[in-house]
């Protein structure tokens, strides 16, 4: 039994993907006793699987989704300032396809694109000539001019997690593998039940208000688990990625347009490789099982052999993933066209409230929570007020253009670290990458290695401060490491890590 059994909360968040840590860490910020329950590890499902971007959305514009995409390009700079070792500006490369969006058009949206969102830190668009510029290299010479514009890259997992740390750091209690199996009004306040994964007895805790932040499996809770009355839904569309070994040297990442309506990005990936993605199908099943069909591979690597002057055979995939989206259910015939904007929907009878969230996209996670956290103030009206604009999170309070100072500090002190090590480290940990190394004198001081730099110093601190319970927590979420290890490699680092649970 957990020491918070049976305790009063202001706040029970469900869903320990971005928005549910998001909306901890803003709540904790002002004052409130939060608990977030995650059935399994933080950012497990659709928050880990994403295309890893901090994006405005250029295709959103042709739906009119201005508001939305505003929104996101103004994030996009205050999520960099906040978080600069797992977050970078991304140059993309668009290259004109004839036949399909006309060159004005274009233009005119990167435009708008440049001058929605208060750009300050990322660079304009420019054209490009491929004959020219380094980006036409691996093209086909088909396509000789394009264009090049600014996003951000985000490492997604690591973006949770931090969140949940600086949650916690703050006061929220975060329980992963526990499931919330109910909640009803009592009392004039909630009456959850959760339980701890595998065999935990049932627990009850209180709560003056709830939020149902479960991503994909949100109206399965509203239907099921908690007492409300809606007639709103969600749509779960499936996005899925593959990552190839890299298909070129620059460090810039493609947009590419399709027939069919969709466009295809290729980013550069953990090094070595190059992202692949995305698809989006409808979906009917258990979110937990996703997973990329060998006909989203194919045309995924369809997509990229379009443009690329060597084709991209789907043997080449090293690894596949997919999530999926749980966006509002507007109405709209096609996958592709289903709103991105968050949806917001207070349920308050009895004056005990609960706030379903509908839809949303990684970038607005910040101002989603916000927003939140401004939507249940009548009901904890000694919460403060906004905080999370300007604030850091964990290992993240260094300038936006001082990772290369950070690394290079970093190996001046811990001189066993070659480049590529302490270039990891810092784009993990920040400023915290010091503190996770603090007295080593030597490799041997970091303890057992477990291959591809890492080892049990660090493994240790993912258990201890980043709520790591398995390999694949480590491998695929709180590193891209498991690119790197053999099945007997992971198999030797799950089995020191359940030695160390017991």
């Amino acid at each position: 039994m957990h020491d918070n059994a049976n305790r009063a909360f202001d706040l029970v968040v469900i869903g320990g993907g971005v928005n549910g840590c998001g909306i901890a860490r803003d709540a904790a910020g002002r004052g409130l006793d939060v608990l977030l329950v995650e059935q399994d590890d933080l950012g497990s499902a659709t928050s880990s699987a994403s295309t890893k971007m901090l994006h405005g959305g250029l295709r959103y514009l042709e739906y009119y989704e201005f508001r939305l995409v505003r929104e996101a390009l103004i994030e996009r700079e205050v999520l960099l300032r906040a978080m600069p070792h797992i977050a970078r500006p991304l140059r993309l490369v668009l290259p004109h396809h004839r036949g399909l969006r006309p060159a004005w058009m274009l233009r005119i949206g990167l435009f708008i694109y440049d001058n929605l969102g208060g750009r300050k830190i990322l660079p304009a668009c420019s054209s490009l000539d491929f004959a020219s510029d380094p980006a036409g290299a691996p093209l086909k010479t088909d396509y000789r001019r394009g264009f090049e514009y600014s996003d951000c890259w985000v490492d997604d997992s690591r973006l949770v997690v931090l969140n949940a740390r600086d949650a916690a750091q703050r006061g929220a209690t975060i329980r992963t593998r526990t499931v919330f199996e109910g909640a009803r009004r009592q009392d004039g306040r909630w009456e959850v039940t959760i339980r701890s994964l595998p065999d935990g007895a049932p627990e009850t805790v209180t709560a003056r208000a709830l939020v149902n932040a479960g991503g994909p499996w949100a109206g399965e809770i509203l239907d099921h688990r908690i007492q409300t009355d809606t007639d709103d839904r969600v749509r779960l569309v499936k996005g899925s990625h593959v990552v190839v070994p890299k298909l070129y040297d620059h460090d810039r990442a493609y947009l590419f347009q399709r027939a069919d309506g969709r466009v295809v990005f290729a980013i550069p990936f953990a090094g070595d490789f190059t992202l692949i993605g995305t698809t989006e199908v409808d979906y009917d099943g258990d979110p937990a099982a996703a997973a990329c069909s060998d006909e989203e591979a194919d045309y995924l690597c369809a997509a990229v052999s379009e443009y690329f002057r060597t084709p991209v055979a789907r043997d080449a995939v090293v690894w596949s993933f997919a999530g999926v989206r749980p966006l509002y259910d507007d109405g709209a015939s096609a996958a592709t066209r289903v709103t991105r904007d968050y949806v917001l929907k207070l349920d308050d009878r009895e004056g005990v409230p609960v706030l379903n969230i509908l839809g949303g996209k990684l970038t607005t996670f910040r101002k989603l929570a916000e927003t939140v956290a401004d939507k249940l103030a009548p009901y904890v009206p000694e919460a403060s007020g906004h905080w999370t604009a300007g604030t850091p999170l964990p290992g993240g309070d260094f300038p936006v253009d001082g990772v290369g100072a950070l690394v290079a500090d970093l190996h001046s002190r811990f001189a066993f670290l070659d480049q590529a090590w302490a270039n990891r480290l810092v784009r993990a940990y920040g400023t915290e990458a010091a503190v996770l190394l603090d007295g080593a004198e030597g490799v041997a001081d970091l303890g057992q290695d477990f291959g591809a730099t890492l080892t049990e110093r660090e493994v240790a601190w993912l258990m201890e401060h980043e709520w790591a319970r398995t390999a694949e927590d480590v491998l695929w979420r709180r590193t891209k490491l498991g690119l790197r290890f053999d099945a007997a490699a992971a198999r030797r680092l799950d089995a020191w890590m359940g030695e160390r649970r017991v």
